[in-house]
């Protein structure tokens, strides 16, 4: 399990973790149900996104239901998203694509074990698999699968040019992940959405891919591999404004959308968001940590109300 927004137990008051961990597990077991235990492994915590958006625009369609005992939950039953909501299958997409291209990135830079040859072939036949299983899900709900696989392409090609800036190089990602929330206007029939929650997806796309770069670049310094702020020349300070003005830019972009439920996309994309972002920036000297309310189911009665959900 792998993303950008992860939350706890302690930063999400109990209502709104248990809403998202039936997201989580409702993921989880789409992957399963329709590729296989191994599937399981794209398990992606921005890839429930989907499925969140998708919920708190029509919760009609996003039927839940009952989960027998996981090893991940102490054995414990509970209510999940359905596997057959079409928000849960749209997310099982987007984790198989994003983990088809993280696993092809790091054969190709030849990170870590991925410099075995065996290791490496093995992996590329595992991309090469979640990429079609990622396909056929997304084309039954409906999705243009070729703008992300597109994008996915391009992205080397784009890294490979040089003299670019660094907003040139995180649009493959942003363009995919726009396309991808924007769709979840469609699944929920709400799409008067599609253009706000397309530019709140091209915002989130291009924090994620800052914070990847941020996170990896002083691992990528050692490996002598590519990092798109090396390869721009751009500072830590600079990465920096551009994650502050993606921030405003998504918050501005979900304030446009039309939400029946708005909590826990707004705990997710807004505030859990920007404390990835603090949080990565912090041993670099330029992260903004702030104290932003209680620790959610310890505390907020103390104070009448919980801070994400009001």
């Amino acid at each position: 399990m792998f993303g950008v927004v992860r939350p706890c137990r302690h930063v999400l008051c109990g209502t709104l973790f248990e809403d998202w961990m039936a997201h989580l597990c409702g993921l989880c077991l789409t992957l399963r149900a329709e590729h296989g235990q191994a599937a399981r492994l794209a398990t992606n915590y921005d890839g429930l996104l989907i499925s969140v958006l998708v919920e708190a625009q029509n919760p009609e369609r996003s039927p839940h239901r009952k989960a027998g005992p996981c090893a991940l939950r102490g054995m414990r039953t509970t209510d999940v998203v359905d596997a057959r909501a079409t928000g849960a299958r749209l997310a099982a997409t987007f984790s198989l694509l994003l983990a088809a291209a993280k696993t092809r990135d790091h054969v190709a830079d030849g990170d870590g074990i991925y410099a075995r040859r065996l290791v490496a072939a093995s992996a590329g036949r595992m991309a090469d698999r979640w990429a079609a299983a990622g396909s056929r899900t997304g084309t039954a709900v409906g999705f243009d699968v070729g703008v992300v696989l597109e994008a996915v392409a391009r992205q080397p090609l784009v890294e490979s040019a040089g003299g670019l800036g660094l907003l040139d190089l995180t649009e493959p990602t942003e363009t995919a992940v726009a396309a991808m929330f924007a769709h979840t206007a469609v699944l929920a029939d709400r799409p008067h959405n599609s253009e706000a929650l397309a530019e709140a997806g091209r915002f989130f796309g291009r924090l994620a891919h800052l914070i990847d770069a941020v996170e990896d670049l002083e691992a990528d310094d050692v490996a002598g591999v590519y990092n798109p702020l090396r390869a721009t020349g751009t500072s830590l300070a600079e990465a920096r404004r551009h994650c502050d003005g993606a921030l405003h830019g998504l918050r501005l972009a979900l304030a446009d959308a039309d939400l029946e439920r708005p909590e826990l996309v707004r705990a997710l994309l807004e505030r859990e968001v920007r404390r990835s972002v603090d949080d990565v920036f912090a041993p670099h000297g330029t992260g903004r940590h702030t104290w932003s309310g209680p620790l959610c189911g310890r505390l907020s009665g103390s104070f009448g109300k919980c801070w994400n959900c009001g």
